[in-house]
């Protein structure tokens, strides 16, 4: 089995969640959208449709985020890197039509899906934000890694609820990653309010 068509496969079962949802996708209705046969679907996932189904909401977490550290990777500093992070996933989330698709019809089953992914994703944002506080200037007393991990857990909360924030407001997602995020954290995460 190759990547290329594993990774067909799993695009193709996303395609399908976001089509049919999660309890209404069959292994065949994957196998038609990647082109494959429904053996070449068992070899990949032996355990069937809900390891297929499993995998493709990772790989799919995991495209997600790839795209978002394409998306900010011009950023000129972290302060606003962090900015351009929330603002361009709020807008992914709202745009991500398997995610509003499942959320609207069966939440109940995407949460579990989540819950399985969340501690990787939680070790992939650490191990990016822990590289790119590097070079900042931290707070005395401050560690680079708990303060990622801290980031990585804040981002992620405020990504899936916005609570009071407007996420698609640029000022206010400045005031909230420089007066609320970054205080505690960085010597000088800039003004808020400009």
């Amino acid at each position: 089995m190759t990547d290329d068509v594993r990774s067909r496969l799993l695009a193709a079962t996303l395609v399908c969640l976001g089509r049919y949802g999660i309890a209404k996708t069959t292994v065949d209705d994957a196998a038609r959208e990647a082109g494959v046969a429904r053996a070449t679907v068992y070899r990949a996932f032996p355990d069937g449709k809900d390891q297929l189904i499993a995998e493709s909401i990772t790989w799919g977490v995991g495209q997600f985020f790839s795209d978002l550290a394409v998306a900010v990777e011009g950023a000129p500093d972290f302060p606003t890197l962090l900015e351009q992070s929330l603002i361009h996933a709020h807008r992914a989330v709202e745009d991500h039509v398997v995610l509003q698709k499942v959320l609207e019809t069966e939440p109940e089953r995407l949460l579990p899906q989540l819950t399985q992914a969340a501690p990787q994703v939680q070790d992939v944002l650490r191990a990016y934000l822990t590289e790119r506080l590097e070079g900042e200037a931290l707070l005395p007393g401050v560690d680079r890694e708990q303060a990622a991990d801290w980031l990585a857990r804040m981002g992620l909360s405020f990504i899936l609820a916005q609570g009071q924030w407007d996420l698609s407001d640029p000022a206010a997602v400045r005031r909230l990653v420089r007066g609320e995020l970054l205080v505690a954290i960085l010597q000088n995460p800039g003004d808020p309010r400009s």
